[in-house]
């Protein structure tokens, strides 16, 4: 009966998986046409140049929107694989592998000893809620392999701290993966890895770490945390603008480098929080590495200077990674994200015109979304701090003769 039940699950599953996924497709295709600005211009512009540029040896030396680690080469010249297919119709098709290998990973984890299924619903129904932006932006290939190093978790620590030094070769983001974990072999692993893959491009490759300085200009994006006091500035007499500006939508005038300033301190402040609970905690469990990635992608996310659609499906992937165990504490949290998931693809692309006018509706969907990504961080931060770090001594038990002889002594 249980592997019955089992199968038609995992047959439900699959079938949503298809239908939602069927729907992605033709969105990025424009067999459907999506509301709101092309997502896919990333790929068949952005993207199809840097393939050009990257084909004949070097990185994007004089592109600013050329932001990435030198991995990070890999993903955009991936379509080489299907030279049948034009590049951004592969793309979108590798795109797919990448959701679909994410799923089996999440199918494969929850189907192990003390754990559920809830993290597979929380991949299936997450990506779809993001709309066609995951499949036009190579992050969904970079949460796969995110996914992969947190499930190796406890059993293959060595595998986890490679997979976590190649991912955060693509994207940085997956370095924090290790936060949780506690032997070293992973962290060795990591170094290594990420060290070869480094020095490798920077061998073969010019301009490989191009990306620190242009990461290190970038300025205030109008989807952020930050953003939302120009949002309220420009109804109050603020002079500044609103550009294209090293490849997204920034602020631009008087008090925006306080911000992103501002917004700096906030990550310095969560990168502190997260080194004393990694000092103070003792209590690890299985989901521990899970969960504390989870916090520390949240933080990392809600505090940055950008906050694009396209981080989301991090979030998502971790979620989903963290809800396989059955006593993650981290099914709150999970549920906030999804619900800024479905804010995320209202105020891109559905709605991005009010949110670049600043009006009513547009600020209306960034406090929502960014209020919902506030209270899950810290919600996800309070849980792994209680569920990992001792609080006060409990008092000790006292049996019921010796309370007995206790009352008989006080009368």
């Amino acid at each position: 009966m249980k592997t019955t039940a089992a199968r038609g699950s995992l047959a439900w599953l699959l079938t949503v998986w298809g239908v939602t996924r069927a729907g992605l497709l033709l969105c990025v295709l424009k067999v459907i046409v999506f509301p709101g600005p092309d997502v896919t211009s990333d790929v068949s512009v952005i993207y199809q140049g840097w393939y050009d540029v990257l084909r004949g040896g070097t990185f994007p030396l004089e592109d600013v929107t050329w932001q990435y680690p030198p991995a990070a080469a890999l993903a955009i010249l991936s379509p080489g694989l299907l030279p049948f297919l034009e590049y951004a119709t592969a793309f979108f098709v590798l795109a797919l592998v990448a959701d679909l290998v994410t799923l089996a990973l999440l199918v494969y984890a929850g189907r192990r000893p003390g754990r559920c299924g809830r993290g597979t619903w929380v991949w299936v129904m997450g990506v779809p809620l993001l709309g066609p932006t995951v499949y036009a932006r190579y992050d969904v290939m970079v949460t796969a392999v995110a996914v992969a190093a947190v499930v190796a978790g406890g059993r293959h620590p060595r595998l986890t701290g490679a997979l976590a030094g190649f991912g955060a070769m693509l994207k940085v983001w997956p370095a924090m993966l290790l936060l949780g974990v506690r032997r070293r072999g992973a962290w060795a692993s990591a170094a290594v890895t990420g060290a070869g893959v480094a020095a490798l491009f920077a061998m073969l490759m010019p301009g490989s770490l191009a990306f620190l300085t242009f990461q290190r200009d970038r300025g205030t994006e109008v989807e952020s945390l930050g953003a939302l006091v120009f949002h309220f500035a420009r109804h109050h007499g603020w002079d500044g603008e609103v550009l294209l500006n090293y490849g997204s939508v920034e602020f631009l005038g008087p008090y925006v480098s306080w911000v992103s300033t501002g917004a700096l301190f906030l990550t310095g402040v969560a990168l502190g929080w997260l080194l004393l609970w990694r000092l103070l905690a003792t209590r690890f469990e299985a989901h521990t590495v899970a969960d504390a990635a989870f916090v520390a992608v949240l933080m990392f996310t809600t505090t940055s200077r950008v906050i694009s659609p396209q981080y989301m499906v991090w979030l998502v992937g971790l979620a989903a990674v963290c809800l396989c165990f059955r006593t993650s504490r981290m099914t709150l949290p999970a549920g906030l994200v999804l619900a800024a998931c479905l804010v995320t693809v209202l105020e891109f692309p559905v709605w991005f015109a009010h949110v670049v006018a600043s009006d009513a509706l547009g600020i209306t969907l960034l406090v929502l979304r960014n209020g919902l990504l506030v209270t899950a961080t810290v919600l996800a931060a309070v849980r792994l701090w209680r569920d990992t770090v001792p609080g006060r001594p409990s008092p000790r038990p006292v049996s019921p003769a010796r309370s007995a002889d206790s009352r008989a002594t006080v009368s």
